[in-house]
This record gives C-alpha cells, structure tokens and sequence, in this order.
C-alpha cells in the first residue's frame, strides 16, 4: 500500500499503438496498412525530465506490414507526435517481425509471436531504445472471439534498463456482429519482475469500443479507456483505421 501510494504514474499500455495482436498471418505478396491516432485527454501537465507534458497530446502512428510466407511478415511503424505549444515531431520508430503457428495444426487456440524492436525520441519515451515480446493467443467462438497478448518488455538504453522486464497483460473481448462489433480491451503493466523490489504497483486500464467493417478491406476500430487504479493515465481516446489486402488483385 505504501509503495501504490508513493510511487510515480506509470505509463501502461504503449500510447502510439494501443492495440491488442490478433491472430492475422499474411500469405507472400499480401500487405497491409494500419494507422493508430490516440488522443490523451488527460496526462501530466509538466515535463518530467527529457519528456514533454502528456496532456492533450496526439499520437499517429503508421504501420505498413508485409507477408513473406504463411507463418512469417515483417511490420514497420513510423511515429508521429504532437503536443500543445511544440511543433508536430516524427517520435521515432520499430521494426516488427511476425510468427504465426498454422491453423492446420488444429491447436485449441490460434497462436502467433510478435517482438518489436524500438528506437524513440526520449521527449515521448525516456528510453531510446527497447524490445518486447508479444505471444498472441487468440480463439474464436461463434458469437465470441477472446485474445490474450501477454507481454514482456524491457528498455535496452535509458533510465528503465534498471528496471529489467515488466509484465505487461492485454486482453480483448469481441462480440462477433457484421457491421459493429463492440469490444472491452484490458491492458496493465508489472513493473521489474525480475530485479528487487519485484513486481512494483500495477496499472490497470479498461477500454470500451469496437470494430466497424466499411468496406470488405477498410476496418476502423475506436475506443475509450481509463485507469481503474489511478496510476496511470486518465481518460485516453484512441482509433485504428486498417486497410487489408488479403489478395494481390485488390
């Protein structure tokens, strides 16, 4: 309780992608196309060392990502960021590789592993450099489609390398419906689960939202989120506009 009481917010879920990985495997030749704007309408009104305030700032993220064979594609994001009073500034960027397990192995779930490697500007991320993990554990019902992304993430230069690997949860819960498909999205984070102190104070945020199909290759996803413990930010506005080419003649 003392350490939850004393210790500083905490970032939770990424603020240039905030997104739970699916179960989405590209053939060679298919390619596909997201962009992330998030919107903090709530975040910190002063700089905290090299950071800018987080209030009001607006993130757009670009992620092109190309299949190479049934089981492996390669994404890239390019970030973007703005805030109140700065110019708009290019925040960096990551390189994604993809692995997905064949559904003809007829697994209970569907799985895939994403790692992503990141270089960012230390006005937005105080870490220049990190790495995490993402398996992808996703499974489909009839009505219902549950994924779990449990991740793990640590800062490969910058203040959090100390830190060591945090635990970072997501979860998504999507009723199956043809043009909107509301969901609930759950992200939180660990902190140094391997180093002492271990396993500091938890964010807990919850975003409500979904999914709707415009056409048979353009998808929007919208959502608002907020932290359930007050550590992390507060109220979050967040979008995905994809674009999927499943098929070279599209």
């Amino acid at each position: 309780m003392f350490l939850a009481a004393c210790a500083p917010l905490v970032r939770a879920q990424d603020p240039f992608e905030i997104h739970v990985y699916e179960y989405e495997p590209l053939t060679r030749g298919e390619y596909s196309l997201e962009a992330h704007l998030n919107h903090e309408a709530q975040g910190t009104a002063s700089r905290n060392g090299t950071l800018l305030p987080t209030d009001h700032q607006t993130h757009l993220t670009f992620e092109p990502t190309i299949g190479v064979s049934p089981e492996f594609a390669v994404g890239f994001m390019f970030l973007n960021a703005w805030e109140p009073g700065y110019n708009a500034q290019f925040a960096g960027w990551r390189v994604l590789p993809h692995f997905y397990l064949p559904e003809a192995w007829d697994l209970p779930v569907r799985i895939g592993f994403v790692s992503e490697f990141s270089f960012q500007n230390t006005r937005y991320e105080e870490n220049s450099r990190r790495v995490e993990l993402r398996p992808i554990l996703d499974r489909e019902f009839t009505r219902w489609q549950i994924v779990f992304n449990p991740v793990f993430e640590r800062a490969l230069h910058g203040p959090g390398t100390e830190h060591g690997w945090n635990f970072e949860p997501a979860v998504l819960l999507r009723w199956k419906r043809k043009s909107f498909a509301p969901s609930l999205e759950y992200y939180g984070e660990v902190e140094s689960i391997d180093v002492r102190p271990r396993a500091q104070p938890e964010v807990h945020q919850l975003f409500a939202g979904g999914d709707w199909q415009v056409t048979r290759i353009f998808k929007i996803n919208m959502g608002a989120g907020f932290d359930l413990a007050g550590r992390g930010p507060g109220l979050v506005l967040k979008s995905r506009f994809e674009w999927d080419w499943t098929h070279p003649g599209n």
